[in-house]
């Protein structure tokens, strides 16, 4: 991976993950398309001079590295060494990872629609028009929310996975919070060095939970065969995404689907508390205004309204910010009970990841796992 300068900040050109994969035809998505859709729609970050850019992502690398002692010595968790050190990158370059990403966790759907087509032959000219217009769907996607991540462990399924540290929307929200910025970079820093100690040093995990998203993604994905009753069931449901913040995705699962999308979630909770708990265990030794930082941070994770919050309620946001607090609970009461090394016993395989009644009840996990 190598990087390029854009917006004024440092931003990743992610090599092909699939080798020979570019060479292919895109007949259901125009993955180089969705890129540039992204690249072209996504909002400009926060104005920055040339010096300016030089110093953050200066700071931020250094926020990074800052942050491996505290995380190792909070969680008792360490990444290996040779483990990928953080890349800082602008939108387009999260836009780009992820596109690379999706498109290697995708390629299961994909094949599973191929397999199922009509035996009636698509021409070249439909097949290109209809892979750029899901390309532009999925740049335009990936455009909204490249303004709302702060950071994210790239689980890159058939690549190298990485943290990424998303420069411009780490400026524009201290500058949105009025938080001092060097504590917030690093406040940030804690959070994703959590999640790359949990990807690291527990080296099950990525695998077992990209196998997991895959597996529900072609579970999910409809058939041509059952096309008109999903989009029948998708209308009959639409209001239940207003109201639930789910998102559209739960609308079209079955009862047996939505059980495993809850079990996948609590591992989700588990990772995102787990994060937060430990961003914030670091305490003011490290992070003198961290308290003030969590206090504003929690308020704008509430604040949405509009068509944000609408849009957040659709893509399923809403549910992802209770996967914070739900997990942080998780995480503290376990950790009351039984301590962190009593905690950590989470990490030991699948099958002592919590279940999703148990991220609601961890005495119920404290009794399953420690007896």
């Amino acid at each position: 991976m190598t990087e390029t300068v854009s917006e004024g900040l440092t931003a990743p050109t992610p090599a092909g993950r699939t080798p020979g994969a570019e060479a292919r035809p895109a007949a259901y998505v125009d993955y180089d398309f969705a890129k540039r859709a992204g690249r072209t729609i996504v909002k400009a970050g926060p104005q920055v001079t040339s010096s300016e850019a030089a110093e953050i992502v200066a700071d931020l690398r250094a926020a990074a590295a800052e942050a491996v002692e505290p995380v190792a010595a909070t969680s008792g968790l360490r990444a290996p060494e040779g483990a990928p050190a953080p890349l800082i990158v602008d939108r387009p370059g999260w836009i780009d990872a992820n596109v690379d990403s999706m498109r290697a966790l995708l390629e299961p759907v994909v094949e599973k629609i191929a397999a199922k087509r009509p035996g009636a032959s698509t021409s070249a000219t439909a097949a290109a028009i209809g892979g750029k217009v899901t390309g532009a769907e999925m740049g335009g996607l990936l455009a909204f929310l490249s303004s709302k991540i702060l950071g994210q462990y790239d689980l890159a399924p058939g690549g190298t996975p990485r943290l990424l540290l998303v420069a411009p929307n780490i400026v524009a929200t201290e500058r949105r919070l009025e938080v001092r910025p060097r504590d917030f970079r690093r406040w940030v820093a804690m959070h994703e060095e959590t999640h790359r100690v949990q990807f690291t040093a527990v080296p099950w995990l990525r695998d077992h939970l990209v196998t997991a998203s895959q597996s529900l993604a072609v579970d999910l994905a409809p058939t041509p065969e059952d096309l008109s009753t999903r989009l029948e069931q998708l209308t009959r449901n639409l209001p239940d995404a207003f109201t639930s913040g789910e998102g559209l995705g739960q609308l079209l699962a079955t009862p047996e689907q939505k059980a495993r999308i809850a079990e996948l979630t609590a591992v989700m909770s588990l990772l995102e508390g787990h994060a937060d708990v430990v961003m914030d265990g670091v305490g003011p030794s490290v992070i003198p205004t961290v308290d003030e930082i969590r206090r504003k941070f929690d308020q704008r994770r509430s604040g949405a309204v509009g068509v944000d919050r609408l849009l957040r309620k659709l893509l399923g946001l809403e549910a992802k910010m209770r996967q914070y607090r739900d997990g942080a609970i998780f995480v503290r009461a376990v950790t009351d009970q039984v301590g962190r090394e009593g905690f950590n016993a989470v990490w030991t395989s699948p099958e002592t990841l919590p279940h999703a009644a148990e991220i609601l009840e961890p005495s119920a996990w404290v009794r399953r796992v420690h007896g």
